[in-house]
């Protein structure tokens, strides 16, 4: 298997997706890699039970893509050995009447994780800079003091919301939340292979939706604001990491080794010690139990 610093895919300056590659070889089959993947996930889950014991990071993770670039089943295989206490997943939709009522950050900071634990956002805040903007009229909806129209949601607003979301994640940040942020970076032909995986197999009809032919139209706008948005909110607290998102198996080994030989250079996440007085009783606490 080939070797790749945690680095390799990290976001320290600035990129231009077409040059971006959406493949990597490991340089091992894929049975090969789903064992790989099967050990650190399982390294993963361990370090979890450890973060969870300490209580003082949380950890945010973030993946963004274009329409099946495989996000679900990356949720489902990386954090498969994950103790479901330490861990909820998000899926932020189009936002509801509640929401709305409530500035953009709003439903995602009341979802970000408890010390010890782990949120993952399926789609994440970045939609607002990322979707909002490719449709700028869904703005509208939020009723904003002084965005009255289409036409007050110019460079200024976005660059103010760069901003706002910069200033949200160096917040969380400096308070306790490690932030991991992915791009799983897809090619636009292997996204037409997966749509038409969905029409032909009857399994995955259920995924289809006219409506991804009618975004995929807009590929490029979309591709547009991703390398904006990378470029803009890529920070040593929260980096972007852009991974190549053509092979499913590679994309999701990459984000756990990357999650986790990250984690593992914070030195002071270890569990507990036990009080020097329940320590020094162990052996009565022990008789105690097997004398019953």
């Amino acid at each position: 298997m080939k070797h790749f610093d945690k680095n390799t895919f990290k976001v320290t300056e600035p990129i231009k997706l077409s040059e971006t590659a959406t493949k990597f070889d490991l340089g091992a089959s894929k049975k090969e890699i789903k064992k790989e993947l099967e050990n650190v996930r399982e390294d993963l889950g361990k370090l979890q039970d450890t973060l969870y014991a300490h209580g003082k990071y949380g950890v945010l993770v973030c993946l963004q893509g274009m329409d099946t670039a495989g996000k679900d089943s990356l949720i489902r295989e990386v954090f498969k050995d994950f103790n479901t206490r330490g861990i909820v997943v998000h899926s932020f939709k189009v936002p509801t009447e509640l929401e709305l009522k409530h500035d953009y950050l709003w439903r995602h900071y009341i979802a970000l994780p408890e010390r010890g634990k782990f949120s993952v956002f399926n789609r994440t805040h970045y939609e607002n800079v990322l979707v909002t903007r490719v449709h700028p009229y869904y703005i509208m909806g939020e009723n904003i003091p002084g965005v009255d129209s289409v036409e007050d949601i110019n460079d200024d607003f976005w660059a103010k919301r760069f901003e706002q979301i910069n200033n949200f994640e160096k917040h969380i940040a400096e308070n306790g939340t490690i932030i991991f942020k992915f791009f799983l970076n897809l090619s636009k032909e292997e996204q037409k292979n997966r749509l038409l995986r969905r029409l032909e197999l009857k399994e995955k009809n259920w995924k289809f939706s006219p409506g991804d032919l009618k975004e995929r139209k807009l590929w490029d706008k979309y591709q547009e604001c991703y390398e904006d948005a990378l470029n803009r909110t890529s920070k040593e607290h929260a980096p972007w990491f852009t991974i190549p998102a053509d092979d499913k198996p590679t994309a999701r080994y990459i984000v756990a080794k990357t999650i986790y030989d990250t984690l593992k250079e914070y030195d002071d996440i270890e569990e507990p010690e036990l009080e020097d007085e329940i320590k020094a009783n162990l052996e009565l606490y022990k008789k105690q139990l097997e004398s019953e």
